[in-house]
């Protein structure tokens, strides 16, 4: 294993970092859930001519999807922290000729007003998750909700990510990776907060709520497991979590594990989603 990303001090309080391996893993990761989130997008009824802001948008993978749907008659606004990532992804989007897509650099977290609200649709997938300020946030998102439009989110819950037997080097990997982001005052159980956080935010009572899971081979979940625990060591071992030593020795006994059980069906973990429209004043 290659240590250069463990010896890489952790970036401030985000717990999987900012390099070109770590960009490419969240593209995968958003396109794996392209057809969840599709669903719910169709469900609350995303047509032309909507309004669309992505927050935390990463790659720009929703991006599309919304984009796709308002058509050019619409606009979609992605906003992140990561002005790198965000650019990237603005790039990719126009490449692709969804020139009503815009990005724009912004810390959800500084309290400051999200440009061009009101929207049709607010959306946020994975964002809740890593920030300690989750309910502040979700207030701010739902405040840039349109009358009539409608404000979705989809989360992780971590919990249930195992294998049938479970396997040691599963379980432990998934400790490694749980401490890392709790190091990080992340919430590994966001998802199935969901409501609670609506309700702490002032939003009320989802209008509805989804779970959606992958269930795969063990060598296919291991490989995604590798990922993650690669791109939060520097946060592990920074907090004492694991030890470079230690890390290695996981990841030989994950390869073992799937050389020997190849089929083995693994649970990953959850994305929950909840929806909530606003009212007409």
């Amino acid at each position: 294993m290659t240590t250069t990303a463990i010896n890489r001090p952790p970036g401030g309080r985000y717990a999987l970092g900012h390099t070109p391996d770590e960009y490419e893993r969240l593209r995968a990761q958003a396109r794996m859930w392209d057809a969840a989130t599709g669903r719910l997008l169709d469900q609350i009824g995303l047509g032309p001519g909507a309004s669309c802001l992505d927050a935390g948008c990463g790659p720009g993978e929703t991006m599309r999807a919304m984009a796709e749907r308002v058509g050019s008659a619409g606009r979609v606004l992605g906003i992140d922290a990561d002005a790198a990532l965000g650019g990237m992804a603005l790039e990719m989007l126009h490449g692709d000729g969804y020139r009503h897509c815009a990005f724009h650099a912004h810390d959800l977290t500084a309290g400051e007003p999200i440009p061009g609200a009101p929207y049709d649709l607010v959306y946020a997938r994975l964002l809740l998750f890593h920030l300690p300020q989750r309910v502040d946030v979700l207030a701010r998102l739902w405040e840039a909700v349109a009358p009539g439009g409608h404000l979705l989110v989809q989360d992780f819950d971590l919990r249930g990510t195992s294998s049938l037997p479970q396997l040691d080097s599963v379980a432990d990997g998934l400790r490694l990776v749980t401490g890392a982001f709790g190091a990080a005052s992340a919430d590994v159980s966001a998802g199935a907060r969901l409501p609670q956080l609506f309700a702490q935010a002032g939003v009320g009572t989802p209008d509805g709520t989804d779970v959606a899971g992958h269930l795969m081979p063990l060598a296919a979940a291991s490989a995604q497991l590798e990922q993650v625990v690669r791109s939060v060591l520097p946060m592990a071992v920074a907090h004492g979590i694991t030890t470079e030593d230690q890390a290695e020795a996981l990841l030989a006994s994950m390869d073992r594990d799937v050389c020997r059980f190849p089929d083995l069906p693994t649970l990953m973990p959850l994305l929950i989603g909840a929806w909530k429209r606003k009212g007409q004043p």
